[in-house]
């Protein structure tokens, strides 16, 4: 199999389960050496009632054709951050894929009715937590390199939960700000989503598994335009292989579109398209999906601070 990420150096914030894990092993799949981070290891879960480790996810990047190297820290805490990066030293990619929020949602309410010390830790855990990682990483992130942006959707529709929605198109945002910030170091920042991702702690949620998922669909039709992890993962792995990827520069981009750019299959040879799904299954939906265009681009990249001195 060919490896066109042999020699680069990954660090996976966010590695234990969900698109983190599936990133982690498609960077893997590709020959990247990647450090698998995140605060859940055996007998201490970052999340409650989750079994997935960091050292797994490891694992399975090992197994994949890459080296697996989990190491074990709190994105919150500046100190564990900084001597991460003191243990990685330089590297080429930077996926910030924080979460661990799950249990934190308070779906169907509006703000003044939900817990806001729920809120404010949201807050903490997944754009504090990303902004912590870049600062201590990016230093040392060589030219030519990558950073990515794990958020949920491609543009600023609402998604459901004020905090949910503050938290997931904020980290768009930072993709373009870090994208004007690391351009003279030749370094690609931008944003990507998933589609309707199986992720474990969504098939748990269904009550079925990887090997039953589609008995789901009967309750939820959309679940069957779902995802692995996996497929982001290895969107995020061609990203990371494109020498034109700074083309891509500051953009928010879906797994949907980009596996169509890059020929990419999930891990049972599908290519699901969320998006177009919804079109022609559920168009009232899709209408509201209103996308990040190139004249809002075009308007962000004609600010003050964007022009030549």
């Amino acid at each position: 199999m060919d490896k066109p990420l042999a020699g680069k150096i990954a660090v996976v914030a966010g590695a234990t389960r969900g698109a983190g894990r599936g990133i982690a092993t498609a960077l893997g799949e590709a020959g990247a050496t990647v450090y698998c981070t995140g605060r859940s290891v055996a007998g201490v879960p970052g999340m409650a009632n989750r079994p997935e480790t960091i050292h797994e996810t490891a694992e399975i990047v090992t197994a994949r054709g890459g080296r697996g190297i989990a190491v074990r820290a709190d994105h919150s805490d500046p100190a564990q951050v900084a001597a991460l990066f003191e243990q990685v030293g330089e590297f080429d990619i930077l996926v910030n894929d924080i979460w661990g929020c799950e249990d934190l949602m308070d779906w169907g309410k509006k703000l003044w009715e939900a817990k806001l010390e729920n809120g404010l830790t949201i807050i903490d855990r997944a754009i504090k937590t990303h902004i912590i990682t870049s600062h201590y990483g990016l230093p040392q992130l060589r030219k030519g390199g990558l950073v990515v942006e794990i958020t949920d959707g491609d543009g600023f529709y609402y998604r459901g939960n004020f905090f949910y929605d503050l938290v997931k198109t904020s980290v768009i945002r930072m993709a373009f700000a870090l994208s004007q910030e690391l351009k003279e170091r030749g370094i690609t920042a931008l944003a990507v989503t998933p589609g309707f991702l199986r992720s474990e702690w969504m098939l748990a949620h269904f009550g079925v598994s990887e090997s039953n998922w589609r008995d789901a669909v009967a309750k939820v039709p959309e679940f069957i335009e779902s995802e692995t992890p996996l497929f982001v993962g290895r969107c995020v792995a061609a990203l990371a292989a494109d020498p034109r990827v700074n083309e891509r520069n500051g953009r928010v981009y879906a797994s949907w579109d980009l596996a169509e750019d890059y020929k990419v299959i999930d891990a049972d040879g599908a290519r699901p398209h969320f998006k177009r799904w919804l079109e022609q299954n559920m168009p009232k939906v899709a209408a509201g999906w209103k996308r990040l265009d190139d004249q809002f681009y075009s308007y962000w990249g004609s600010m003050p601070y964007n022009m030549p001195e």
